[in-house]
């Protein structure tokens, strides 16, 4: 006895809630490649709202599909796609138009008429952006704690490449040690003479970068994750 098509499947079922949520869950696969896709990232069910979205819209698409209008995983990738851009309009309240949706009347299928992935591109970039703005902001309170600002930090940057590795060599050491870790972020402290005594560097060289490895080491131990992305640290 030979199995029915995906097409045929879903026309059967159509009125059978259990059975179309049966066919969502074992769909669950496709639906997140189709959301990747499209964001240009990995997705994670139970995280990813995006997702939610997409579920929902497989479903519509399972009650709005009629086989004689073609492959049915086809039509729900198009209504996946449009139901995100419908999302992303909304979440931004973005007056731009990214999408259009038309409908035609003869065969009832959406067809889109510019680009999804350029638009959901975009807004990924702005929410990139935004959180990066965000994650600044709370690394320049961190800073304050210490009686620091960005304006410091750059000054003690590393100039040369040799002054870099020895500063990277002292931020690994503080990453690695938990100990240590745990007295600069409590007591605002960065211990030098541990740190001498571990890595065999010149306090006077430790004490010229202080600013630098403390900012370094707030922004690693920290959640900032767009920050840690953007900064080059080795």
């Amino acid at each position: 006895m030979s199995h029915p098509s995906i097409n045929e499947r879903v026309m059967m079922i159509k009125s059978n809630k259990d059975e179309v949520n049966r066919l969502i869950e074992e769909y669950r696969p496709f639906i997140a490649s189709v959301v990747e896709k499209y964001l240009g990232r990995r997705v994670e069910y139970g995280i990813d709202d995006e997702l939610s979205v997409a579920m929902i819209a497989f479903d519509e698409a399972v009650q709005r599909y009629d086989i004689k209008k073609g492959n049915f995983l086809a039509f729900a990738r198009n209504v996946i796609r449009s139901r995100l851009v419908d999302y992303y309009r909304r979440e931004r309240k973005n007056r731009e138009t990214v999408m259009y949706i038309v409908q035609n009347q003869e065969d009832e299928e959406y067809e889109l008429d510019i680009s999804i992935e350029e638009s959901i591109k975009k807004h990924r970039e702005e929410e990139i952006s935004e959180q990066r703005r965000l994650e600044i902001l709370e690394i320049k309170k961190e800073l304050e704690k210490w009686g620091l600002t960005f304006s410091d930090v750059a000054k003690s940057s590393p100039k040369q490449e040799g002054t870099r590795r020895i500063y990277l060599q002292v931020i690994d050491f503080i990453m690695s040690s938990p100990e240590i870790l745990d007295t600069i972020k409590q007591k605002k402290y960065l211990p030098v003479d541990k740190i001498v005594k571990a890595t065999k560097i010149p306090r006077k060289k430790i004490e010229r970068g202080r600013n630098y490895i403390i900012a370094a080491v707030i922004i690693l131990s920290g959640d900032y994750r767009y920050i840690k992305e953007y900064i080059k640290w080795g």
